[in-house]
């Protein structure tokens, strides 16, 4: 597996992998996570244009040929670096490509002095909220909440996601 940054190129792709990614959750009667659209190009290429977004790509979907199998876009939040989405192929999934993504986001943020590392998830989807606190994040309480990330969770809120329990979690980057 490598992780490189995203190249213009790679942006529709990454789309596809949302796209993918998202199937799951119709699983858990989700319907409406699955079928939310992807990060628009412009979003994507915002990232991308910032230095924060990366791709993990290999041979862990058969045929793959080195193609993209999982992303990972954030931006700096109150000082950490917040990934904004992480999201992986389904036939890339359980190899270690999103722990792998993570730690690459990390290194990344510990060098531009960030202390951790920020997300927001649901806490009862299985590859969400108990994932991450597997790989070392942990949930923030209410008063742990910096002014960005209630500004995240307000946008997130708005766009009806608090239908099903959100959580904010942590991870530090050292």
């Amino acid at each position: 597996m490598r992780i490189r940054p995203a190249a213009p190129a790679d942006l529709p792709l990454l789309q596809d992998i949302e796209r993918a990614a998202g199937e799951p959750f119709r699983t858990l009667g989700m319907t409406e996570i699955a079928d939310d659209e992807p990060p628009a190009l412009e979003l994507l290429e915002r990232f991308r244009k910032a230095g924060h977004a990366w791709i993990a790509e290999g041979d862990q979907v058969e045929g793959s040929g080195g193609r993209p199998v999982a992303y990972l876009i954030g931006e700096p939040v109150d000082g950490a670096f917040h990934i904004e989405q992480v999201s992986v192929h389904p036939d890339a999934a359980h190899r270690g490509v999103g722990r792998t993504l993570i730690a690459y986001a990390a290194d990344r943020a510990r060098g531009q002095g960030l202390t951790g590392l920020t997300l927001t998830t649901f806490t009862e989807v299985p590859w969400n909220a108990p994932y991450y606190e597997r790989i070392g994040f942990r949930p923030l309480t209410d008063p742990e909440l910096t002014p960005g990330l209630r500004e995240i969770r307000a946008t997130e809120a708005a766009h009806g996601l608090d239908r099903w329990p959100r959580v904010c979690m942590y991870r530090a980057t050292t």
